[in-house]
């Protein structure tokens, strides 16, 4: 029996990603050479395909990484001289700021207990603002209002948004940020193994500024190399070639499927399941605020947690565990295109089945 696979990351394959894979080994995408012309068309394809879905406007860059925790180290990297600011309320949006210590930068933190989300915004030099728009490991989804308003505020600042467990749910507005990333083993339903980068070019000039200043900014994977190469649909070094083309098939297939469905469907299958939680007798939604409940992670926190989860792995459904602290006191279900209604509807009716048992 395959599992239904509610992990936040990696996650459910996309319906298609299987058919794609066999595809690709029969064309021989693995082993493509990354200086071809047929890698050059699906680099070109991929990018094109995201720019359209997610709306990317002309002027802004689309790079490829190996991973979004290496966007973590590229961003600090790239987009800050001394100061950074970071906005924490949980394991991933700490990470970012951790990285940037690590990286010898005055970063500056902001932090709330995790699952609540930021009333006050300090004052803040910073160069460059990060924030997690989704916090996977609390359920926490930050307003699109909070995250736009920081521009008005801080015009000077870069804005560097992780999506990389929302993509491609949300909307953002691209002239209140600067740079947004993700990586492909949630929301786009594909094995792991690649990050998604896009930046504008006032990030592409800053990472050219800190250079010209003998600072480093890395070497192959720097911004304006990956930019250099992205304008020729090419990468600085052999990239995960069968990602990208696994990631222009998928875009497609979303495209054909329209981003605003898959919009409302995931909105309506998160209302289903919190629903459920809301009515469970022994597990209810960690984050209580209805604004910042996660659309894409929603997290669940009480009793018989691990229990529940032998339970829904014996109906052919993979809970995620709670993160870090809260692994034996939560459990987290994604709630990514990849999950159809009635998968998510199925995931509700156990809970209940659950519930009516004890």
């Amino acid at each position: 029996m395959r599992k239904i696979n509610f992990n936040p990351g990696p996650s459910q394959l996309y319906f298609t990603a299987e058919d794609h894979m066999r595809k690709a080994f029969r064309e021989g995408i693995p082993s493509l050479s990354h200086r071809s012309k047929l890698f050059e068309t699906t680099f070109g394809e991929a990018v094109a395909g995201l720019r359209q879905l997610l709306g990317v406007p002309d002027g802004w860059h689309v790079v490829f990484t190996g991973s979004a925790t290496e966007i973590w180290e590229r961003c600090i990297q790239n987009l800050v001289a001394t100061h950074s600011a970071h906005f924490v309320n949980g394991a991933f949006s700490k990470r970012f700021y951790e990285i940037a210590v690590q990286l010898g930068k005055q970063a500056q933190i902001v932090s709330v207990p995790e699952g609540n989300g930021f009333t006050d915004v300090p004052q803040t030099q910073a160069e460059l603002i990060a924030i997690t728009h989704n916090e996977t490991s609390t359920g926490v989804m930050l307003p699109m209002d909070f995250i736009h308003g920081f521009r008005v505020k801080y015009p000077s600042a870069l804005i560097a948004i992780d999506a990389v467990s929302s993509l491609p749910y949300p909307q953002f507005d691209f002239d209140a940020v600067d740079s947004i990333f993700f990586s492909v083993q949630k929301g786009f339903g594909l094995p792991a193994g690649l990050g998604v980068w896009m930046v504008n070019e006032r990030c592409h000039q800053r990472a050219v500024e800190l250079r010209s200043k003998k600072i480093v900014i890395g070497s192959y994977h720097s911004l304006p190399s990956l930019i250099s190469y992205s304008k020729k649909n090419q990468t600085p070094e052999t990239p995960n070639v069968l990602g990208i083309y696994l990631l222009s098939k998928v875009v497609d297939d979303m495209l054909r499927r329209g981003i605003s469905l898959i919009r409302k469907e995931t909105e309506y299958k998160a209302a289903v399941l919190y629903q459920a939680l809301h009515q469970h007798p022994f597990i209810k939604p960690f984050v209580l605020q209805p604004g910042l409940q996660s659309k894409t992670v929603i997290v669940a926190a009480g009793r018989h947690t691990e229990e529940l989860s032998q339970f829904l792995a014996g109906k052919g459904l993979q809970a995620g565990e709670g993160y870090g602290s809260f692994k034996s006191a939560q459990l987290r279900f994604a709630n990514f295109p990849a999950h159809s209604k009635e998968q998510v509807e199925l995931l509700a009716d156990l809970l209940s089945a659950f519930a009516a048992s004890h």
